[in-house]
């Protein structure tokens, strides 16, 4: 008759001795992510690591077989591998754009004293979804929720501007060139240039072409696909922003630079 066998405790030195090759082989994923580094040779790893090659060896082989790392078999150099990049979409997809960019919003109006929005796209149109306003008498607020057409106001231009042109075409094709104040924008070959304004310098303009009495500046937020995740502007009275305008723009392309890096975006992927 067979008696069962008594489970095996791991000891503290097994464990502390797994903890540590989990931690080498996380160095090892990690470095790859260093500029300079999309491939790396065992001697290099070796050295910049402190460990030994053997070790690196092991490293490289267990990693290897998740498809975390690839082998060139003619240069005997590696590189992330698929399964890396798996994980990092998933972790780019999971990304939500309005946690990402709270912070600086809070830091657009503080330091610009004007209100700070951020849009999402929702087909032909487009909404707000936060906003943070200025401790000042006399400031610009926005109704959170509200559809707005994409070629009314900065913030839906500045979607517009960065579609495929496909998209662009289709927009103009299907969707209605309402007006929403006497200032906004309602012909084809008026918001196509100014279209092509937007694409070059980066950023959208309003003068009350959304609401009377308003001004804005806009940017896109690009995602991993090099397409708009979101739109950040800066927005105020219309007589006090005409003297501000250059300033939030600036401040504003530094902020949603910062934020498309965060969402994982490469310039060079934008067409």
């Amino acid at each position: 008759m067979e008696t069962a066998k008594p489970l095996r405790r791991r000891t503290p030195e097994a464990s502390s001795q797994t903890v540590a090759t989990v931690e080498r082989a996380a160095d090892v994923l990690v470095l790859f992510a260093e500029p300079g580094s999309v491939t790396l040779g065992v001697t290099e790893i070796a050295e910049k690591l402190g460990m030994s090659k053997a070790a690196v060896h092991r490293i490289l082989a267990s990693l290897r077989l998740r498809g975390l790392v690839d082998l060139d078999e003619d240069t005997r150099r590696y590189s992330l591998g698929l399964t890396a990049m798996r994980l990092g979409l998933a972790y780019l997809d999971r990304l939500d754009v309005r946690r990402v960019a709270a912070p600086e919003l809070v830091t657009l109006s503080r330091s610009l004293s004007e209100t700070a929005t951020l849009s999402i796209r929702t087909g032909t149109a487009r909404v707000y979804v936060d906003q943070v306003t200025p401790s000042r008498e006399v400031i610009m607020s926005v109704s959170l929720g509200v559809p707005y057409p994409l070629h009314a106001g900065a913030s839906s231009k500045a979607f517009l501007a960065f579609l495929s042109d496909e998209e662009i075409d289709t927009y103009f094709r299907t969707a209605p060139l309402t007006r929403l104040t006497e200032r906004t924008l309602v012909h084809e070959d008026v918001l196509r240039k100014d279209i092509a304004a937007i694409r070059r310098r980066g950023y959208a303009k309003s003068n009350a072409e959304r609401q009377p009495g308003s001004a804005s500046v806009a940017a896109p937020i690009f995602d991993h696909h090099g397409r708009p995740a979101g739109v950040i502007s800066v927005c105020g009275p219309l007589e006090r922003f005409r003297g501000e305008a250059q300033q939030c723009a600036e401040a504003l392309l530094e902020a949603t630079g910062r934020l498309s890096a965060q969402m994982g975006y490469v310039e060079a992927e934008r067409n």
